[in-house]
């Protein structure tokens, strides 16, 4: 059974507990991908993905790194075209350390301008490997063909000329507009104690959200097409 609630800033909570496994999986996901974007925002999203990972002001990047890797944990994130997420597994002894981390990532992480630079060479290389590759450069094409210019259609990742623009003031400002209240959901599933998890996520975010509206769906979702033979 899913538990569900949200806590007074506006983010929801869902909680899984599931019996007989020895480990849980905490994730923050965020209602933003590249549908969100904007025409100059092209892969605004993914690059901040990968900023949440490079540091906050109580942890650098490789502070993050070692803290889940010496408990033999795993974290990663992803981003598509509806969402973004950012996830840790552990042992469930560790629960409130994926917690805090994930909390912290959110609500400290620097962006620092130094690293955003390298960032962008990391997502260059990134755009070209993956125009390198026909099975997914085809993908790209097929849906920047049926979506035309509707954010649907654009890049994940970006383009070269997209990612060579970005600087901090623009990346903190995409966050600031949809990494606000009530675009936040933070799940729980495996083995975990439901009243001891729930008081260790009203403390880990209980501030407000960054402040900011509602997310920009990036228009109305754009006509079918349909093909005959």
């Amino acid at each position: 059974m899913v538990l569900k609630y949200t806590l007074d800033n506006g983010m929801v909570i869902l909680l899984e507990p599931i019996e007989g496994v020895a480990s849980v999986s905490a994730g923050l996901w965020v209602k933003t991908g590249s549908r969100n974007e904007q025409k100059d925002q092209m892969g605004y999203a993914h690059f901040i993905e990968h900023m949440l990972f490079k540091g906050t002001s109580n942890y650098s990047a490789r502070d993050i790194a070692r803290m889940v890797d010496r408990v033999g944990g795993q974290h990663n994130a992803a981003t598509n075209r509806e969402y973004t997420c950012y996830y840790i597994n552990v042992i469930s002894d560790y629960l409130e350390l994926s917690v805090d981390l994930l909390a912290d990532m959110y609500y400290h992480s620097l962006f620092d301008a130094d690293e955003i630079s390298k960032e962008k060479n990391v997502i260059l290389e990134e755009i070209r490997m993956y125009e390198d590759t026909p099975d997914e450069l085809i993908h790209d094409v097929f849906m920047e063909c049926m979506l035309s210019d509707h954010p649907l259609g654009h890049p994940i990742l970006g383009t070269l000329d997209s990612i060579d623009g970005i600087d901090k003031i623009r990346l903190l400002d995409f966050f600031r507009e949809n990494y606000s209240r009530g675009n936040c959901i933070f799940a729980v599933a495996g083995n975990f104690d439901v009243e001891k998890t729930k008081r260790l996520i009203e403390r880990a975010f209980s501030s407000p959200l960054s402040e900011g509206g509602a997310v920009v769906r990036g228009g109305e979702d754009p006509p079918r097409r349909i093909f005959r033979r």
